[in-house]
């Protein structure tokens, strides 16, 4: 379906100046409208939005996708944003975009189409729908990644410092006296896991330990982490740092059912800090993520954008922590 971006390329004019044409004719220059015209007829675009939306230029929304909307990470992530959207005066659209390309492209042609006024992306991937979007604004485009962290999208973005805080990880099991460590990480696509990974390796070649690192492939699910654990423990594994909270529920529960413990066997390491973490057995040693102010500073600079502000590609860094609880141990 032809956009109003791909109408107002082919016209030589901008997106206003289309929108003005398809609601308020008579505003427009006649050669300029003739030209519009022409170039809607030819592509046989139809405008989709609400005639309110056509008027004002402002949806007043704002599209929020998440890679996997069953993640409770991405939650707390998402409440932070409402809250901050909510301030703004803009409600909040979540798309569950389950990993797939194509469903993140019929998400960002809501923006195409002005459904929404702008797009925070949980995940790695810019949509290929919205490159033009990019080439034509640039920096002023209403696209900003939260989470995930890729120079080369050319967005602004807000994350966390992942090679540090995959580095403080494996630098804590390390300094328990864990040498034989193994890792689960996230899909070697994603750039946070690419990054997590690097850190790790990082602090082990720092101790003299990066060839007794055992690296493994997960999904962030908890099955994916169990299902390496008995490779792990085969490998003499005493120390396990997981790229995700999930896969390090998944490990501990896959730990007993080879009869050890954690963390008397086998020490357990996640990443997110997500709720259940403190309250599980044993309670979770993790890297904390500030997850609502990912969410909430994602939305002030989108809004940044939206109002006409400065807007160069900004990227914040946000602190992490490293939260100690028992499923970490020091091994004699």
């Amino acid at each position: 379906m032809p956009t109003i971006i791909q109408v107002a390329a082919m016209a030589g004019v901008s997106t206003a100046t289309v929108s003005r044409v398809m609601s308020h004719p008579d505003r427009v220059a006649e050669a300029t409208r003739r030209r519009v015209l022409e170039v809607v007829e030819s592509l046989g675009y139809k405008p989709n939005v609400a005639a309110r939306t056509l008027r004002t230029l402002r949806a007043a929304k704002i599209l929020v996708t998440v890679p996997d909307i069953s993640n409770p990470f991405f939650a707390s992530v998402i409440r932070g944003a409402e809250e901050a959207a909510r301030d703004a005066g803009y409600a909040v659209v979540v798309g569950d975009t389950r990993h797939d390309p194509s469903i993140e492209d019929q998400y960002a042609d809501m923006l195409s189409s002005r459904e929404v006024d702008g797009l925070i992306f949980l995940g790695h991937r810019l949509p290929d729908n919205l490159r033009p979007l990019m080439a034509m604004q640039g920096a002023r485009a209403p696209v900003v990644n939260g989470c995930e962290y890729s120079p080369d999208i050319g967005v602004p973005s807000v994350h966390i410092d992942n090679a540090a805080a995959g580095c403080d990880a494996v630098e804590h099991l390390i300094g328990l006296g864990h040498h034989d460590i193994g890792l689960v990480t996230g899909p070697h696509v994603s750039p946070i896991s690419r990054d997590r990974l690097a850190g790790a390796m990082q602090a082990a070649e720092r101790h003299g330990l990066r060839d007794r690192l055992q690296v493994r492939v997960g999904d962030y699910s908890a099955q994916s982490s169990a299902d390496h654990v008995p490779d792990l423990v085969a490998q003499g594994v005493t120390g396990l740092f997981c790229f995700s909270d999930e896969m390090a529920m998944g490990a501990i529960s896959a730990i007993r059912q080879a009869g050890l413990s954690c963390p008397d066997d086998i020490s357990v390491i996640g990443f997110d800090d997500l709720p259940l973490a403190r309250f599980f057995q044993p309670g979770l040693t993790t890297i904390a993520q500030p997850k609502g102010r990912i969410g909430q500073q994602a939305v002030e600079l989108l809004v940044n954008i939206l109002q006409g502000g400065d807007s160069p590609v900004s990227q914040i860094t946000l602190p992490h922590e490293l939260v100690v609880r028992s499923s970490t141990r020091l091994i004699g």
